[in-house]
């Protein structure tokens, strides 16, 4: 930031917790930016002329006679069609190239779109992996999270669906990641040749946790750039929202606020639901869709974080390990896509919705199979056959390691029905049967 002529500076900070300052000053606007002793800092509260600013690497070697500078702006990202290929800190500025970005300057953070100009989603995004697009299709405009627990391979997952899906941009939004899953990602994209239309902003483990909290309203501010300007399908993938919460945690704790369930802010539903209510399909065929992960914690979904997602977002992908094939599923049990009934048997082949029911109700029978035989009971030839089937329907479908689509899961679900089950088991519509059912 350039220091302005008529710029300001205070040398009287009356407060310095671990994260935040409070000065006296005037003329003062929330969410603008400010030097602190010469560290990046931002305006969080205003109390008449009492400004509490968080400082995003910490207030470590700040004084009370430290200088505070106001720059009279909140942060902004600079907007243009050289974002795309490109890898962005959380202050917008380019990692990799010594090449700045061209274009307009805008406010991060601003308000989401008027509601009347949104449509009703309607658009599928295929991603290749059958426990999304078979069971829980994802809509252009929707929002959605994937629980998991800290050990899956989540981040592998967003890296599969920024390389897979349909979208004209895919903006990626990561928080509070290793530099091992930053290079992972990075080496991905680069491999698959696909940096071009990928616009990845990254705060690692290694960057002042507070730092997080800029980087969703700077992939949103991109993303609203190709939505809105450019008219283009935008797909933000965002992890981990958990560390995002756990940031929000430590600057509202350090201004002594009074913490609400799970030592979040009383705030936390609102601040989530400020990016998540960023997703929207466009009159103009653009389209904001935001799939983000959400970690739990022993597998417990009545946390703050996941328990205030399930109430803003349209569903949520639950990945689990599947103890019988080795693999990691898409739980089809536990995973919902609100919005899916929109575009299945619509946008998707006539089958889609019939199909899937078929399957997910034979996969249920085979999880009663299997407690049955885990209580003692003796099994039915129905039964068995249950197991089998939905042994290879986790191994050759539900499996995020699978690349196929839509018509391929469909025909594979059909060639396991008929593999294992008869025609009335199966219990779908004889139009569709004898339509689809595979030729012996």
């Amino acid at each position: 930031m350039e220091t302005k002529a008529f710029q300001k500076i205070y040398t009287k900070i009356e407060d310095i917790t671990k994260a935040t300052v409070t000065v006296r000053a005037s003329n003062v606007g929330n969410d603008e930016l400010a030097s602190v002793g010469g560290k990046l800092a931002q305006v969080v509260k205003i109390d008449g002329e009492k400004i509490t600013l968080q400082v995003f690497a910490g207030t470590e070697g700040i004084s009370t006679s430290s200088e505070v500078m106001f720059y009279g702006e909140p942060p902004k990202l600079k907007v243009g069609d050289a974002l795309a290929g490109r890898i962005f800190n959380a202050f917008g500025t380019p990692i990799y190239g010594s090449k700045e970005i061209e274009g307009e300057e805008r406010e991060i953070g601003g308000p989401t779109v008027n509601p009347y100009k949104r449509l009703q989603p309607s658009e599928f995004i295929p991603t290749g992996i059958a426990g999304i697009d078979l069971n829980n299709a994802l809509v252009s405009g929707q929002k959605i999270p994937f629980f998991a627990d800290p050990d899956q391979p989540y981040n592998q997952v967003m890296a599969m669906v920024a390389l897979r899906a349909k979208a004209d941009k895919i903006i990626l939004g990561g928080m509070g990641i290793t530099n091992d899953d930053f290079l992972y990602f990075k080496n991905v994209f680069d491999n698959a040749g696909a940096l071009d239309r990928i616009v990845f902003f990254v705060n690692t483990t290694e960057n002042p946790p507070v730092e997080r909290l800029l980087v969703p309203d700077m992939a949103l501010t991109a993303a609203e750039y190709f939505a809105v300007d450019k008219g283009e399908k935008v797909l933000v993938l965002l992890t981990d929202m958990t560390l995002y919460a756990d940031a929000l945690a430590i600057v509202s704790n350090r201004m002594d606020q009074i913490p609400s369930k799970d030592s979040m802010p009383g705030s936390l539903y609102s601040d989530l639901a400020k990016i998540y209510e960023k997703a929207v399909q466009l009159p103009n065929g653009g389209s904001i869709t935001i799939v983000a992960v959400t970690t739990l914690n022993g597998g417990d979904i009545t946390h703050a974080v996941p328990d205030n997602t399930g109430y803003i977002t349209e569903g949520q992908l639950f990945l689990r390990n599947d103890s019988d094939t080795g693999k990691v599923i898409v739980d089809p049990f536990r995973s919902l896509s609100r919005l899916k009934q929109l575009v299945i048997g619509k946008k998707t082949r006539e089958d889609h919705p019939q199909v899937m029911n078929a399957a997910v109700r034979l996969y249920a029978d085979a999880a009663n199979a299997k407690t049955k035989l885990e209580n003692g009971f003796e099994l039915t030839d129905y039964d068995n056959r249950t197991l089998k089937f939905a042994y290879d329907y986790s191994k050759e479908l539900l499996a995020i390691d699978v690349n196929i689509d839509v018509t391929q899961m469909l025909n594979t679900a059909w060639e396991l029905f008929a593999k294992y089950f008869t025609k009335a088991e199966v219990a779908i519509k004889n139009e569709l049967v004898e339509k689809y059912w595979p030729k012996a």
